[in-house]
């Protein structure tokens, strides 16, 4: 069942995300990881839904707020998605997904857009599976405080 995550979801929720942060080459920080997620829910500045069965989480999604000012509508950031490595491959992403569009048409927003690294060949298989279409019409650049 997929769920919007609470406070009392961060013990499973922070090992799942550190997880997620691990994939992409971070190391692994249990405890700065929960103190993150703990804000995000406390601040509602994002919305996080996991997928729960029998008590336990097995993935999660996380989605930022935007807006799109030449569509003048609200447009959300899917910025993370991930599965538990025995859970891969029982639809749980696409369910998540799923829920993301759910979001989108529930807050009248002009969709969902996402990045994910090229060599991610697990994503870039998922996301045109679920509707996703890539666009090669933009460039993305990136400055980052060192």
């Amino acid at each position: 069942m997929v769920r919007q995550a609470t406070a009392n979801d961060l013990d499973q929720l922070s090992v799942l995300f550190d997880g997620y942060r691990v994939f992409y080459r971070k190391t692994s920080d249990l405890s700065a990881a929960r103190a993150f997620l703990a804000e995000r829910i406390a601040l509602e500045d994002s919305k996080i839904y996991v997928f729960e069965e029998e008590g336990q989480l097995s993935g999660f999604v996380q989605l930022y707020p935007l807006f799109s000012s030449t569509r003048m509508k609200k447009l959300w950031l899917l910025n993370d998605l991930y599965i538990d490595a025995s859970q891969r491959g029982k639809g749980v992403s696409l369910k998540l997904i799923d829920e993301a569009k759910k979001l989108a048409y529930d807050t009248n927003a002009c969709g969902v857009m996402l990045e994910t690294e090229i060599t991610n060949q697990i994503g870039n298989k998922l996301y045109p599976r679920a509707g996703f279409e890539l666009n090669q019409s933009s460039n993305f650049y990136e400055w980052s405080v060192e």
